[in-house]
């Protein structure tokens, strides 16, 4: 492996050799399911490094290391005086570039360790198209948890904006690292970047409320009836399971938690709990209707939240290919 071919995951995995089996285990604890596996094929690959390029990459490692801390303590020109005076221009300007590239994961690092409200409360004063291309770089349950809390018109908004964003333009991102700079105190790449739209959007939806998702799906429908017909294909309500086949629904019901049924049904139409009353034994539907007839008043968040978790338990079936939903993935999903 020639030093100048390496490219940053196979860097981190030849950093990760370099370590001690403990000290790499506790890194490796730190990195997201899908960080890991990238890494694992990374070190499975290497084979004939020699020392040198190790030693290189480590010093790399500490190079950068140590201007993130310049560009902590007295910002990126500070950090760029002290570089270049120990590195030289050229060599600070290398790693000053990667550093303004790292800062964008720390920033993001940052605001996804925030509380919503907070989060929320932060984002409120911003652009809603700033908003809306922050929220993109956040999972979706955080993303749904900040939309909560904002206003109906700013919500329906950013939502909105969210869905249409596709390629960013630099002179956007610059305004996003100017948020972001109080948080990561540096700069961001300006580089185009593919984010948001429809798939985004349906996952956002998905964590909402089913009263938010409503009010948001009809607020972009007023604006682009086709925008929002996009979305619904993607999303899955717990109304949607009347499209489930009986054998689906029959494998659903082995995954869901009997409490969560019953809760989630306190308020679904007569026709859904038909459906699933069908698919059930006797016995089983004999408590269910005991539990529901029992079960006393409830509040609507307590039965919105048991519909998610169920949506949730759909979903991934679908997605292992064990359920079918009839309606989704437009023609090319037709089954006769």
């Amino acid at each position: 492996m020639a030093e100048a071919q390496l490219t940053s995951k196979q860097k981190a995995a030849l950093l990760v050799l370099s370590l001690d089996v403990e000290a790499a285990t506790r890194v490796m604890r730190k990195l997201t399911q899908q960080e890991l596996e990238d890494l694992t094929l990374e070190i499975t690959n290497v084979r004939g490094v020699q020392s040198q390029v190790i030693d290189n990459v480590a010093d790399e490692f500490h190079q950068l290391i140590i201007a993130q801390q310049y560009v902590v303590q007295g910002g990126l020109d500070y950090a760029q005086q002290l570089l270049e005076h120990t590195l030289g221009y050229a060599k600070a300007a290398d790693v000053l570039e990667k550093v303004k590239v790292l800062s964008h994961v720390t920033g993001f690092d940052m605001l996804k360790k925030a509380d919503p409200k907070q989060l929320a409360g932060f984002l409120q004063k911003e652009h809603p198209q700033t908003v809306a291309l922050i929220l993109s770089n956040l999972s979706p349950e955080q993303t749904a948890q900040v939309l909560s809390e904002f206003p109906d018109e700013l919500r329906n908004d950013v939502t909105f904006r969210i869905s249409t964003l596709g390629k960013v333009n630099p002179s956007l991102l610059t305004e996003m690292e100017e948020v972001l700079e109080d948080i990561a105190e540096a700069e961001i790449s300006q580089s185009m970047s593919s984010l948001g739209g429809t798939k985004s959007v349906a996952a956002i939806l998905n964590r909402c409320s089913t009263a938010e998702a409503k009010v948001i799906l009809e607020s972009i429908e007023q604006k682009n009836p086709q925008l929002a017909g996009e979305i619904k294909r993607l999303m899955f309500l717990f109304e949607d399971l009347l499209f489930v086949d009986d054998k689906g629904i029959q494998r659903i019901l082995r995954e869901v938690d009997k409490k969560d049924l019953a809760m989630s049904m306190k308020v679904s139409e007569d026709k859904l709990k038909q459906k699933i009353f069908s698919n059930m034994s006797e016995r089983a539907q004999e408590l269910l209707k005991e539990e529901l007839q029992y079960m006393g008043p409830v509040r609507l968040k307590d039965v919105e939240m048991a519909q998610t978790r169920i949506v949730e338990i759909v979903k991934q079936l679908e997605e292992q290919g064990e359920i079918v939903v009839a309606g989704r993935g437009g023609k090319e999903e037709v089954f006769v």
